[in-house]
């Protein structure tokens, strides 16, 4: 692709964005010509996608001219990290757009809902394919103005208000850390072109001398990426979302949450220069990661328990950012995004679904079966890095993480075997083992072939690198004793009464309430008085 085409490239999401002005003239319900057009350029937008990643696949990466002066205006950048998050996030926005035309028909506000989830698609996109830093800095402040017109789509919702209020300050600090970052890579690099600045990053990184100013800008980058993807103890707002109509949940957790982990994967090469900021993204993500997935063992209701899902992908994404697995962060993007957005479009049906698919038993597995459980998904799991190479450059974050994964396989074949298994049973269980461990290896090798090209290889282990990913194996390996361990105590006095608190997320959201003063809306009485 030439960067003429690239910069065409542009008026697919422009024209994207130029629906919510149809939605003026027809706001209300069964806005047809809203409809048709939101629909149209959608599609439009995901065959520009594809087209735009086969070629960057034929032709290599490619950067249009800029379309502004002084290093601030409107330019695409097209590698395999863009790319890839241009078709999935055109791929979904898609598939949502034709999913609201069915379920908000009738509603009189119809036009208005669609212009704006058309409007907050196209900024997702822009902020994606940007080739300088006040295009991408500019689309990142703009998606969380745009995202916040579709959490409050309904006013009279109390929760949903107070829940885009708490987004609202926190996303704000996000964009001073952007804006501020941004301006120091300006400076030190002498660019705002995204492909130039991180080329010279690893010049930096070759020559060795780094700047301050790039320690205290990638700083700012992990502390906005935290934000972004609601990381403890800012992640209440995500879990207090589930008013929002579902369309707008979908775009939520299978997309716009996942702006962190993309931010830190885009500036990859600027992250490495800054060893303190991977060691926090790594700390606080993998903390995040933990505590929400023991709250999502104490949650009831289908959305919450997607919302602390979510939490605990984000944190293991940052987890595994921090780490230096950026390839992997992508590929855990993805797979995240089409599962997410695929739960929450198709809630509605949770019930036959459960009704359809196996259920672990309540029992607790003995301590025998679980650990001849974990031996097996770690031996798959060296079988398939060994038949897939992955042991001719060996990477500890990447066992460990393969570790973890083993720990989740565990689960499953520990938990299936409960109350005996017929040889039939067990050979289709081992296949169903077998098959997920080779995709997931499978798959982060073809992550790492199709993305080495632009993202930087993980760097060397030293030893407080070492420490945080042996304790995060050790807190993960906890908790997977304690998900083996809980299913038998669900009548214990004190698994009831420590469930209260976790199914509370241990009251650190009502902490945070307190601080903001979030519970402090003007509505507030008028709503409690009511029935």
């Amino acid at each position: 692709m030439s960067s003429t085409a690239a910069t065409v490239l542009l008026a697919a999401p422009l024209a994207l964005a130029s629906v919510a002005l149809i939605a003026i003239f027809e706001p209300g319900s069964k806005p047809r010509r809203v409809l048709l057009a939101a629909r149209l350029t959608s599609l439009v937008l995901l065959a520009a996608a594809v087209a735009a990643t086969i070629d960057v696949a034929l032709h290599g990466a490619v950067t249009s001219p800029l379309l502004g002066f002084a290093g601030i205006g409107l330019s695409v950048r097209l590698d395999a990290v863009s790319v890839t998050m241009l078709t999935l996030v055109a791929f979904i926005g898609a598939i949502i757009v034709q999913f609201s035309r069915n379920y908000l028909d009738g509603d009189p506000r119809q036009g208005v809902f669609i212009g704006r989830l058309c409007l907050t698609l196209a900024t997702v996109i822009l902020m994606v394919i940007a080739g300088n830093l006040a295009q991408f800095v500019l689309f990142w402040i703009a998606t969380s103005f745009a995202l916040h017109g579709l959490l409050v789509f309904y006013p009279e919702r109390r929760k949903a208000q107070i829940a885009a209020r708490k987004k609202f300050i926190f996303a704000r600090i996000g964009d001073v850390s952007i804006v501020i970052a941004a301006i120091l890579l300006a400076s030190t690099f002498a660019t705002t072109d995204i492909a130039t600045l991180l080329a010279r990053a690893q010049t930096a990184a070759a020559g060795g001398a780094i700047p301050g100013s790039v320690g205290i800008a990638a700083l700012l980058i992990a502390l906005a990426a935290l934000l972004k993807s609601a990381q403890f103890p800012t992640h209440g707002w995500l879990v207090e979302v589930m008013e929002t109509p579902t369309p707008v949940s979908a775009l939520l957790h299978a997309g716009i949450i996942n702006a962190g982990g993309f931010l830190v994967v885009r500036f990859a090469d600027v992250m490495l220069l800054a060893p303190p900021s991977m060691l926090v993204l790594a700390i606080v993500g993998g903390f995040t990661a933990l505590f929400a997935s023991v709250v999502m063992m104490t949650q009831t209701n289908v959305k919450g328990a997607l919302a602390w899902s979510t939490l605990a992908q984000m944190g293991f994404m940052l987890l595994e950012s921090g780490l230096g697995l950026f390839a992997l962060t992508m590929l855990h993007i993805v797979a995240h995004s089409l599962y997410k957005a695929h739960a929450f479009l198709s809630a509605g049906s949770v019930v036959e679904n459960a009704r359809a698919s196996w259920v672990p038993s309540a029992a607790r597995p003995g301590a025998a079966r679980a650990v001849m459980a974990l031996v097996v998904a770690l031996t798959l799991y060296l079988a398939a890095s060994w038949m897939f190479g992955v042991f001719n450059q060996p990477s500890v974050q990447a066992l460990v993480l393969g570790s973890i994964f083993a720990m989740a396989l565990a689960m499953y074949l520990a938990q299936a075997g409960i109350g005996g298994l017929s040889l039939g049973s067990a050979l289709s269980m081992m296949l169903v083992a077998a098959v997920t461990t080779t995709a997931f290896v499978a798959l982060h090798v073809g992550a790492t072939e199709w993305l080495g090209v632009v993202l930087p290889s993980p760097p060397p282990v030293d030893p407080i690198s070492l420490a945080v990913m042996l304790i995060a194996l050790a807190l993960f390996g906890a908790v997977w004793v304690m998900q083996l361990v809980a299913p038998s105590r669900l009548e214990s006095r004190r698994w009831r009464a420590a469930r209260v608190h976790l199914a509370n997320g241990l009251y650190v959201n009502a902490a945070c309430d307190r601080l903001i003063g979030a519970l402090a809306l003007p509505s507030t009485k008028t709503v409690r008085n009511q029935p």
